[in-house]
């Protein structure tokens, strides 16, 4: 773990590979973030790397979006997530599906890509599998301009618990 400060004074190409998984696949966010340093506190540095996301032009944000892993998918099983997405769909039970649950997820993630072109986003860290399943048959209603904006802010979400995981915040008792 880094402290704040530390992160404030690394150089960029540090920076970058400290903080580049937070995005999947995505270490252009947390480049552009690093020449807005230094940053106060936690919310500060994670409303900047929002910002940057936010400030991406549509085919970025899509490559973003289309950059997560399906849930409980192919590359779930053959064990080629990032460490980061392994931890969080094992820590909502995705790893330990019944077939009849396996199936349902499957069919969701083929029927949802097939409907938006991109890959369901939730952030896993704060749900079950049973609430991901209830989003999932949800969200399948939505339009995909509000798919793209809940996709975006589910990934603001897991970039939140990430940098919790990966920055000790001195300044925790500090307010923006």
């Amino acid at each position: 773990m880094i402290t704040l400060q530390e992160l404030n004074v690394l150089g960029r190409s540090e920076f970058v590979t400290l903080l580049g998984p937070i995005f999947e696949g995505s270490p252009w966010i947390a480049e552009r973030a690093w020449s807005v340093r230094p940053y106060r506190n936690m919310d500060d540095l994670h409303r900047s790397l929002c910002q940057r996301m936010y400030d991406a032009n549509e085919e970025e944000k899509l490559s973003l979006i289309r950059a997560h892993p399906d849930l409980a998918g192919r590359a779930a099983r053959e064990g080629a997530l990032t460490p980061e997405s392994t931890e969080e769909q094992a820590g909502a039970g995705l790893d330990r599906l019944t077939q009849r649950e396996f199936a349902a997820f499957s069919r969701m993630n083929e029927e949802y890509r097939a409907r938006f072109g991109f890959p369901f986003v939730i952030c896993v860290g704060e749900h079950t599998k049973e609430s991901i399943f209830i989003q999932f048959a949800a969200r399948l209603e939505n339009p995909r301009e509000k798919e793209i904006e809940t996709a975006l802010a589910e990934i603001c979400e897991i970039a939140r618990l990430r940098l919790r995981d990966l920055v000790e915040d001195s300044a925790a008792g500090e307010h923006a």
